[in-house]
């Protein structure tokens, strides 16, 4: 399956060729395949920013770590997760596929009551671990995607969210940065890439049940 050879062929890039951007074909591909990523009951409670600005990418990168890969990547996507849940928010989801299905709000209306109710049985920490988790999903589709179009990419933990938060108005927003990926070309300077690729066996990874 190719899907495997892609898997194998990319790595967490360490160093990114800043001379080396995608194109805008590229990027839009990209985005679709975020946004066509899963998310719980559908709703999609987070928003990515996509940074490609030089000079905004060079401020950023006091604030993460001084990570060498926020300023030399093309793009960086910045995930953010909402910050607090509101029942609008199922509202909005239902007159969209109401919408886009051509059906009666009415018949959805009972699937947005359950959502609603399912949501409001966690704790405001439940919650917000709830949220912070939605992002993680499309960060696994823009992954795979690159990953097809032989495009690197480094998923990074490696910053200070209440800094990102405050850089771009996040807070104002309901939002905040929980995950970032850095997105371009791998430098042949990166020695990362010459490193066997190491995961756990098949058999330390997987118990198979009941069968």
């Amino acid at each position: 399956m190719q899907i495997l050879n892609n898997l194998k062929w990319r790595y967490a890039t360490k160093k990114f060729d800043a001379d080396k951007k995608i194109s805008d074909k590229q990027l839009s591909c990209l985005k679709e395949a975020v946004r066509l990523s899963v998310s719980s009951y559908g709703l999609q409670l987070y928003k990515v920013l996509i940074v490609s600005d030089p000079e905004i990418k060079k401020q950023l990168q006091p604030l993460c770590w001084q990570q060498s890969q926020i300023a030399d990547c093309s793009h960086l996507f910045i995930f953010c997760s909402y910050k607090n849940y509101n029942d609008n928010d199922v509202d909005d989801y239902i007159k969209l596929v109401t919408t886009e299905q051509g059906l009666e709000y009415v018949t959805l209306e009972g699937y947005g009551a359950f959502i609603k109710g399912k949501v409001s049985e966690k704790t405001a920490m439940e919650q917000t671990a709830w949220l912070e988790r939605q992002p993680y999903l499309a960060v696994s589709n823009l992954i795979m995607a690159c990953a097809e179009q032989q495009i690197d990419t480094c998923p990074m933990e490696g910053f200070t969210t209440e800094d990102i938060n405050r850089f771009f108005h996040l807070n104002s927003k309901n939002l905040n940065a929980v995950v970032m990926v850095a997105v371009g070309y791998r430098s042949k300077d990166d020695i990362a890439q010459y490193r066997k690729k190491v995961r756990k066996t098949e058999a330390d990874l997987f118990e198979i049940v009941g069968g």
